[in-house]
């Protein structure tokens, strides 16, 4: 009778450690760039995941890698993350997330975050249905809501320029409506292209001379390098806006920008769903993220003599 009870109760402790190790899970986590936006948007998905009941350090390990703005970098990580048998894999920018995509191999799920344009990143097709089992957050961004802002606070200016990295496809869909949705509040876009990090000094000395300020994408490589494109828009006398607030806290002088810790908790909550066996990810349709917020920087906006309209002042936050 005791063999009998003692059995019972190793087959208990048996069934209940697969049960705790059931309701653990491991994730990868890779980040493309390491900039203010990014980091909010990994903040916000660890929050979302622990709203959800899956905490770091209690029921949930996480492997988080940087791949400093470098494609092999990217490619290396997912690799990794693949080989090492995470439950899930998180894409932090298109470039990363596209790296996790191609290494999961249909084996893995894919979450993204802080994806432009899902449908030329290759997760969605035009109707919005997942390639795959993948789903995520779109940072797309309230480009008519920036031009209209830019129209309202220099009245004068007609052309604006547009730094991008010509490997990043979420750069390349949001310059192409930048030029549809231009002419409508009377200006010209004038584009240069990058390969690295390396190229900005030279493409920002040409560009600054041909335009009336600068107007950033959620383009990795170039907001890695902010500071210096401040420093030169700044020697040249051209205001820069940005694409959310961090870059307006940097530097920039506003931004029609959305909250990325808001981003990133939604799709938090999205994985949380693919975790717990809720739901695949490619039952998921992909989220976004609609009411952008303006933010300003006063400190910059008074060097360069921009006054406020009552309507943006309505509404402005001050990026602090």
């Amino acid at each position: 009778m005791k063999r009998i009870i003692s059995l019972i109760a190793v087959v208990a402790l048996m069934l209940a450690a697969t049960a705790a190790s059931a309701e653990s899970y491991t994730i990868g986590i890779g980040q493309f760039a390491e900039h203010g936006s990014l980091d909010n948007c990994r903040t916000g998905f660890l929050e979302g995941l622990a709203e959800a009941g899956i905490v770091e350090g209690e029921n949930l390990t996480v492997d988080f890698q940087n791949a400093q703005a470098d494609m092999a970098i990217a490619q290396q990580i997912a690799a990794q993350f693949a080989s090492s048998g995470v439950d899930l894999m998180v894409g932090i920018a298109t470039p990363m997330a596209q790296a996790c995509y191609n290494a999961a191999e249909g084996n893995i799920p894919t979450i993204f975050t802080a994806v432009t344009d899902p449908v030329a990143a290759g997760f969605v097709d035009a109707e919005g249905n997942a390639a795959g089992e993948v789903t995520g957050t779109s940072d797309a961004l309230p480009i008519e809501a920036q031009l209209k802002t830019i129209r309202a606070m220099l009245p004068e200016a007609t052309k604006i320029g547009i730094l991008y990295t010509t490997s990043e496809v979420n750069s390349l869909s949001a310059i192409e409506i930048y030029k549809q949705l231009a002419p409508n509040y009377g200006f010209e876009i004038v584009e240069s292209g990058i390969s690295t990090s390396a190229d900005i000094p030279l493409a920002l000395d040409a560009l600054l001379g041909r335009v009336d300020c600068l107007t950033n994408l959620t383009d990795n490589t170039v907001v890695s390098a902010l500071a210096l494109v401040l420093d030169k828009a700044n020697a040249a006398g051209k205001p820069v806006f940005g694409s959310e607030i961090e870059q307006v806290k940097l530097g920039c002088i506003a931004a029609e920008g959305l909250d990325y810790i808001a981003l990133g908790r939604q799709t938090g909550l999205m994985a949380a769903k693919v975790l717990k066996g809720e739901a695949k990810a490619s039952e998921l349709p992909y989220e976004i993220i609609t009411e952008p917020g303006l933010y300003v920087n006063s400190e910059v906006l008074e060097k360069f003599g921009v006054t406020l309209s009552e309507e943006l002042a309505a509404r402005a936050v001050e990026a602090e």
